[in-house]
């Protein structure tokens, strides 16, 4: 099995966060907040709901920290996925539809005033500038519209082969873009 990429600071911070230090809380606040409440923005559709849901995101990742597993993949991923599945638990529960209608024609690089506009805080300039149109496209059905990579395919008349192979060159390329820089932790 490949071992995922982490780098020194994302083990520094996993590693306080699971001692319970105050200060790499903090700082994983301060990296990730503002992309996680625009995932949660985009499912939810209420800003305020949102604001909620990514209290309750990160008041489990304190909470649940120790399951985070570093070689399942990285903190990054773990954080959106727990944004999501907050999202999302709170969707069903309201019993609101996940799923949006897309424009057939997928996204264009100059949509990035769309997406800014529910908090995507250099999310969607390193998004549109970094990707391919089509991959961004089966990341927002994916990521951020709760779509499994079969609907996708489906949804998009792909084949589900080609979904998962764009899917991880998409990943691939916003893992690079998303670089982390090196944090001190007292």
């Amino acid at each position: 099995m490949k071992k995922p990429f982490t780098t020194t600071c994302e083990t520094a911070l996993v590693d306080g966060l699971k001692a319970q230090s105050r200060v790499a809380f903090s700082h994983l606040y301060d990296r990730y907040a503002a992309t996680l409440l625009s995932v949660i923005a985009k499912i939810v559709k209420d800003e305020i709901e949102a604001e909620d849901l990514l209290q309750d995101t990160f008041v489990k990742v304190w909470k649940n920290i120790h399951r985070h597993d570093p070689a399942k993949g990285r903190l990054f991923t773990w954080l959106l996925n727990v944004a999501r599945n907050t999202a999302f638990d709170h969707l069903r529960s309201n019993k609101k539809t996940t799923h949006v209608e897309l424009p057939v024609d997928g996204y264009l690089p100059g949509l990035s005033a769309t997406f800014n506009s529910v908090g995507y805080i250099g999310f969607s300039d390193a998004v549109n500038t970094t990707l391919d149109p089509r991959h961004w496209q089966i990341i927002e059905l994916i990521y951020f519209q709760g779509y499994t990579q079969s609907e996708a395919a489906h949804r998009l008349d792909l084949p589900l082969g080609t979904v998962k192979t764009w899917t991880r060159l998409a990943l691939i390329q916003l893992r690079q873009t998303f670089r982390c820089d090196q944090f001190a932790f007292q």
